[in-house]
């Protein structure tokens, strides 16, 4: 278990095997008696749903189960309103709850719902992919894109608490389980050369999945520190965003979807490190120390569609801007990342590859 301690709020995370099965306990331990919403989407809810509305119901709690399309379009201000409306019919108050049952989407979505209706009510992730467990489920981060770019909309808002079971793993294919070792790498890579190394020792996905417990929670205890010390994303907290600026401009370019949240960090991790070190900015070597750990765990190097023009005018729309400044991220090494701000025009500098 995990503690997240921040100036006017604290949660637990609770990382292990089994524990959706006593999800029930776990809400009853936080919430009093109350309306829940359990916000899911067509893939999760024929696995999770009804057994997560069961253990509520035995805890006394009155349950409404809440279905969205499965996928990246969800994530929007039309998916948004529909839920505000079914909340609404359902007559929820302030004083009931939301559970986000799903992967990173649902994360965002049910959170930014949770933070917004009637000014904001309390909710609870249960992530149920390896993205959103090492990733997006904590920290408060909440939100829905636009066609002008990713999470252009969104809160922050923190969970009441994390619940994350390693055996829900075992339905996802291996693409998603890559997803979230993508931003395992990036924690390593920006924080935490032990866990750099733990990864060293592992073969490939499978093998990281047979040691999820330690692997989801070294990454947490990375994302946990930033947390804590930059709630709102002004400081160090931005180090998170290794990989990401380019990785948000090829899922934007590509449309959303097509090249999923991992792969686009990883081919950002490489896109970005490969230019800062022929620069001079970044430990020489490091982008080879990358591209193995990348290739390693079957995730993308490289990006058959890089178009500098379109991924620079998506990347000037990404909410990092500020102002006529960009700060990116970039390793001095392997276990340790600097923010850099830059003017935005320097940006094509490190967008000056056919291919990586």
């Amino acid at each position: 278990m995990l503690t997240v301690q921040l100036p006017n709020h604290k949660y637990e995370i609770i990382v292990k095997r089994g524990a959706l099965k006593h999800c029930g306990e776990w809400v009853r331990s936080l919430w009093a008696p109350q309306k829940i919403a359990i916000i899911t989407d067509t893939m999760v809810a024929p696995l999770y749903a009804q057994q997560v509305k069961n253990l509520l119901e035995a805890e006394n709690y009155r349950v409404e189960v809440m279905i969205v399309p499965a996928g990246e379009a969800s994530k929007s201000l039309a998916q948004a309103s529909q839920l505000y409306d079914q909340l609404a019919d359902a007559e929820f108050t302030r004083s009931d709850g939301i559970i986000a049952l799903g992967g990173g989407v649902i994360g965002d979505l049910a959170a930014f719902v949770a933070s917004t209706y009637m000014r904001g009510i309390h909710f609870l992730q249960i992530p149920t992919t390896l993205l959103a467990q090492v990733d997006s489920s904590i920290g408060g981060k909440t939100g829905v894109n636009t066609k002008r770019a990713k999470n252009l909309v969104g809160t922050f808002a923190q969970p009441d608490g994390v619940l994350i079971d390693p055996e829900v793993l075992a339905s996802l294919d291996l693409r998603r389980v890559r997803e979230g070792i993508a931003e395992i790498i990036k924690s390593a890579a920006i924080a935490d050369i032990e866990l750099w190394h733990q990864l060293e020792q592992l073969n490939d996905e499978h093998d990281l999945l047979n040691h999820a417990e330690l692997v989801i929670t070294g990454a947490l205890q990375v994302k946990r520190k930033v947390v804590e010390e930059d709630v709102l994303d002004h400081g160090s907290r931005l180090t998170l965003n290794f990989g990401h600026t380019i990785g948000h401009a090829i899922e934007n370019t590509a449309g959303y979807g097509v090249v999923s949240h991992g792969e686009g960090v990883a081919i950002g991790m490489m896109a970005i490190n490969q230019q800062a070190e022929k620069l001079g900015q970044t430990k020489a070597g490091t982008t080879a120390q990358l591209r193995k750990m990348i290739e390693k765990f079957n995730l993308p190097t490289s990006y058959d569609n890089w178009q500098l023009d379109a991924l620079y005018q998506a990347i000037t729309h990404d909410k990092k801007a500020r102002g006529s400044k960009l700060k990116i991220i970039l390793l001095e090494e392997i276990g340790q990342a600097k923010i850099v701000a830059i003017p935005i025009e320097e940006m094509k500098n490190y967008l000056q590859l056919e291919e990586i």
